[in-house]
């Protein structure tokens, strides 16, 4: 009898197969990340240019008095209560519930909750856009997709539209792949297993999403230039002096940061004891008004803007108006999301980081200021966010200068160890805080 041929097991299939229609969609869904970011941007820098420059003019009354911060903000705060009662799906979840990457939601919810986002922008809240725009394009990408492959996992959805969204924030692609590193320590993997069912590798898993991050970034590089770094002296090489800088100023904006983190979920309870999101929003618009005129012009909006403003003239204030600046950005952040406001607390956080840095070097002048002002933005990240890359990330590129990185990564690591296993600022259904 002839003895039967060897089986020859066939190499496995190249991953090209199962990577290749992706391209397309995440070069859609990057693009469309970006331009509605900008779209959202600009009609909310339209509304804003009127609120507090053409009205204030044509009525002949300062745009920075107590008495019109106090008008604008509560009239937000009515604004965007009404959007939250009336329009379909109530402009989503609980912001105070939310974080940067969530589940998808419905398609319906995405006007009202853009909406709410561009009124809290153009009125001064204190919150940035990343939250809510990335959850909304995470909802349109996933809508998208689940109707051109049905079959395909909803983890490559999210992370197509997520990753667009952070691309455009922040113009480089670099922050979505270190934000969807991180969150694939516990999540699904966004891309299914290669043919030959061999398991994908990392790069295969972030193939489709740096696509996206990449079109994303490019879109908003070419029409909107966005630009995070702070005009700081140069930054040559660490010295000794500024190890130890490093390690306090970090530490120290982390433990400030924890206090407002602490504080969080009894900020919440007390707006909803009000039995209606327009009383609850429009007392946080209040509150939000009286910190504004506490902690000046600069303490009001996103934030982003205001760095550069508050780098550009920062001999202009003392100590303690630095210090005050950070505390009232803080407590504004809290009042904002804990009221109900749409919005992300990265942005404001890295202003309350800025001005904890600025505070470190007008009390000690020897402290280099890129060293204070980027491990003061590092603390405070870490301690709202629980995001190491991005916290990192987000610091360095306020002043990239090389030498600095070595100096943030050490810095990190007491911040980290004081922040870990606290509460976040995030709460679940119940109110209670994740950690």
């Amino acid at each position: 009898m002839t003895a039967p041929a060897p089986s020859v097991t066939p190499p496995p299939a190249s991953p090209a197969r199962a990577l290749l229609p992706f391209v397309l969609p995440a070069l859609v869904i990057g693009v469309g990340s970006s331009l509605l970011l900008i779209g959202v941007s600009e009609a909310a820098d339209l509304l804003k240019n009127v609120l507090w420059q053409t009205l204030p003019d044509a009525i002949g009354v300062g745009p920075w008095s107590v008495a019109w911060m106090l008008a604008v903000l509560t009239a937000t705060g009515v604004a965007v209560g009404l959007v939250v009662w009336k329009v379909y799906g109530h402009a989503g979840p609980d912001p105070a519930t939310t974080g940067l990457v969530d589940a998808p939601l419905p398609p319906g919810v995405v006007p009202g909750l853009l909406l709410a986002t561009a009124l809290a922008l153009a009125g001064g809240v204190s919150l940035g856009p990343e939250n809510p725009i990335t959850a909304a394009n995470i909802a349109l990408a996933y809508w998208l997709g689940r109707r051109l492959s049905p079959g395909s996992p909803a983890t490559v959805w999210v992370a197509l539209g997520a990753a667009g969204t952070v691309g455009a924030l922040f113009g480089t692609p670099i922050a979505a792949v270190l934000i969807l590193t991180e969150s694939m320590v516990s999540a699904p993997r966004p891309v299914p297993a290669v043919p030959g069912g061999r398991a994908p590798t990392l790069w295969d898993q972030l193939f489709a999403p740096l696509i996206a991050a990449g079109a994303g970034g490019l879109t908003s590089s070419l029409l909107a230039a966005p630009a995070f770094g702070l005009p700081l002296p140069p930054f040559s090489h660490p010295r000794w002096t500024d190890l130890v800088a490093a390690l306090v100023i970090a530490t120290a904006g982390a433990a400030v940061a924890l206090v407002a983190v602490y504080a969080f979920p009894y900020v919440h309870w007390f707006f909803h004891l009000l039995p209606h999101p327009v009383l609850a929003l429009s007392l946080g618009g209040v509150v939000l008004g009286l910190l504004g005129a506490l902690g000046g012009r600069l303490t009001l909006f996103k934030g982003l803007e205001e760095i550069g403003e508050l780098a550009s003239d920062v001999a202009a204030y003392s100590a303690g108006s630095l210090a005050l600046m950070c505390v009232v950005k803080l407590a504004a952040v809290l009042v904002a999301c804990g009221s109900g406001f749409r919005g992300g607390r990265i942005f404001p956080s890295v202003f309350a980081g800025v001005a904890l840095g600025f505070t470190a070097t007008a009390l000690v002048p020897s402290v280099h200021p890129a060293v204070a002002v980027t491990c003061g933005v590092l603390g405070v990240l870490l301690a709202v966010t629980r995001q190491g890359w991005v916290s990192l990330f987000t610091a360095a590129i306020l002043a990239p200068d090389p030498g600095l990185l070595p100096l943030l990564c050490v810095s990190l690591l007491p911040a980290w160890l004081l922040v870990s296993g606290r509460p976040q600022m995030q709460l679940d259904g119940t109110g209670a805080p994740l950690r």
